[in-house]
């Protein structure tokens, strides 16, 4: 990788950690019914892992119910089973051809936990970017070490690398606020 790259390949394995950490936020579960929070609910589906949302058609017909509905008939018990074995802490309801979560009002104490995780989630997030900028400055390091950057030139480099890592872990801890007054709204 050449001196050119290493900052613009920094900003976007930043940027992707971000990504993914709001994925992941979309997963967590407030009042209302999301059928982002079945992302992580997998069924075996012909002896694959498969993603609930992949072998059914995924609907909201009221603001706090998802309804499941099966490609395949005979998964639904197999839905229901991976739906109960889960964290979403909703018991589903299987009327023969489609499964209905209702989503019951958040109490305070899962509300609470909800905002551990998404802390916990942020906190990962900043570590993956503080691994991006101690790459990026180990390359920096190393062109030095080959001399095609100079000292000064390398103490520039930081510097950039240090505003581009503080940039993006506020706007991490600035995403982790804004999802924690959203689980934590009553």
């Amino acid at each position: 990788m050449t001196v050119e790259q290493i900052l613009p390949d920094a900003e976007n394995r930043m940027r992707h950690a971000i990504d993914a950490m709001l994925h992941d936020f979309g997963t967590y579960r407030t009042g209302r019914a999301n059928p982002a929070v079945l992302e992580r609910v997998h069924v075996e589906y012909y002896g694959v892992e498969t993603p609930v949302n992949q072998v059914a058609n995924i609907s909201v017909p009221e603001p706090r119910q998802l309804m499941i509905t099966p490609f395949d008939k005979k998964m639904l018990p197999v839905i229901e089973k991976a739906i109960q074995k889960s964290d979403l802490g909703i018991n589903p309801s299987n009327d023969g051809q489609n499964i209905r979560l209702v989503f019951p009002p958040m109490t305070e104490e899962r509300r609470r936990e909800m905002a551990k995780q998404v802390a916990h989630r942020a906190e990962q997030a900043c570590v993956a970017i503080r691994n991006v900028r101690r790459d990026a400055i180990d390359h920096y390091k190393a062109a030095e070490k080959r001399k095609e950057i100079s000292e000064d030139d390398l103490k520039q480099y930081e510097s950039k690398v240090q505003k581009l890592t503080d940039k993006y872990i506020a706007e991490v801890h600035e995403l982790q606020k804004k999802k924690e007054a959203e689980l934590l709204e009553v």
